[in-house]
């Protein structure tokens, strides 16, 4: 049986409240995170359990972490990454140690994800991030941040803090040697590094696709489709190295079948983030509300494949509208991504009611 959960950013951090997230039907978890670390440092356990009795003292658990941030040196085999992978092995013992299993992360160059517009405004009144292609060849990567930051509502965005934006350039250069095998043979090696403690504390690692799922700005990216996915499940054949099936990512290429994907996928998927997406052109795309109506998605498919494939761990609504006049970090305002929770589950109850009649 999934679980239904929903991304909280922290005391200080998001808008929305565990008193909230706590009203939402079903909803008993929160994927969470210590947002004021730094890529590369360690967790310290008495962070991490003082985290854990604020959700828990709400009547709510923490169903994983999103995200222990991989550090650029790790990314980029700097001589340094040794360093940084024992403190990512010290941050899983203490989250291990206070009885948390699954960690969704990322292994994209420079930006965590890539929109070029944080408030597109559709004809129902309620905004959207949005990208399109021609927007992205007429931006410098060095102005990208300021291009949105007047729409952020006030809110540090996950992958685009400030004081990572000002290196852009530094950034940039870190990579340019980094193409789509070496950085693959970083992941690996950093995959196999960790999988021991991995083992040792039963931590399921869900990295998460790169969004859009192509390249921008000439950047490497090396998890978009299914034949990369399977690639590198082989490559560190662990079953605790498993997947973030994420359906706006990976469904920002059309060419990428969902259904099948997550069929491929069976058995290794450890967390979901379902969306939908709404296309203009094939490079020109809008987030949109979770009904399968509202956007080019079959989310009833979506989530019957991951039925089928017994997929049972934590699951949430992602990305959602601006609406009702909410004022909140740009795709995770409270109320759309309630409406989505509650939309999910109830294809998930009418798939699972409908399997128990057969």
């Amino acid at each position: 049986m999934m679980e239904m959960t929903f991304r909280w950013f922290g005391s200080g951090f998001d808008s929305v409240s565990l008193e909230q997230i706590r009203q939402i039907p079903g909803v008993k978890g929160v994927i969470t995170t210590l947002y004021d670390t730094t890529p590369g440092e360690a967790w310290e356990k008495d962070k991490i359990l003082a985290l854990k009795k604020e959700v828990e003292d709400k009547d709510l658990k923490i169903a994983g972490i999103e995200s222990v941030n991989v550090c650029d040196a790790i990314k980029v085999a700097a001589a340094d990454r040794d360093m940084y992978i024992d403190n990512y092995i010290k941050t899983l013992t203490n989250l291990g140690e206070a009885d948390i299993h699954m960690v969704c992360y990322n292994f994209m160059p420079v930006f965590d994800w890539t929109r070029t517009e944080l408030a597109r405004v559709r004809k129902d009144g309620s905004t959207v991030m949005a990208y399109t292609q021609e927007a992205i060849d007429r931006i410098n990567p060095d102005n990208i941040f300021d291009s949105l930051k007047n729409d952020t509502n006030g809110f540090i965005l996950p992958g685009w803090e400030p004081e990572r934006m000002e290196k852009v350039k530094e950034l940039f250069e870190m990579y340019k040697d980094v193409d789509e095998n070496k950085l693959f043979d970083n992941l690996v090696y950093f995959l196999k590094a960790i999988m021991p403690v991995c083992d040792k504390y039963d931590i399921n690692m869900a990295i998460h696709p790169d969004d859009p799922a192509w390249s921008v700005y000439g950047l490497s990216r090396i998890i978009t489709n299914k034949e990369q996915l399977l690639k590198m499940l082989k490559a560190v054949d662990n079953p605790h190295n498993g997947i973030t099936f994420c359906t706006g990512s990976y469904g920002t290429n059309l060419n990428n079948d969902l259904v099948d994907t997550i069929h491929a996928l069976k058995g290794r998927i450890h967390f979901a983030h379902i969306r939908n997406l709404k296309f203009i052109t094939p490079d020109n795309f809008e987030e949109s509300a979770h009904l399968s109506s509202d956007g080019d998605f079959d989310m009833y498919a979506i989530m019957k494949a991951l039925y089928e494939t017994g997929f049972d761990g934590p699951m949430r609504p992602d990305h959602g509208r601006m609406i009702w006049g909410e004022e909140a970090m740009p795709g995770y305002g409270l109320y759309d991504r309630a409406l989505g929770a509650t939309y999910l589950q109830g294809l998930w109850e009418a798939i699972d009611k409908n399997a128990r009649v057969k």
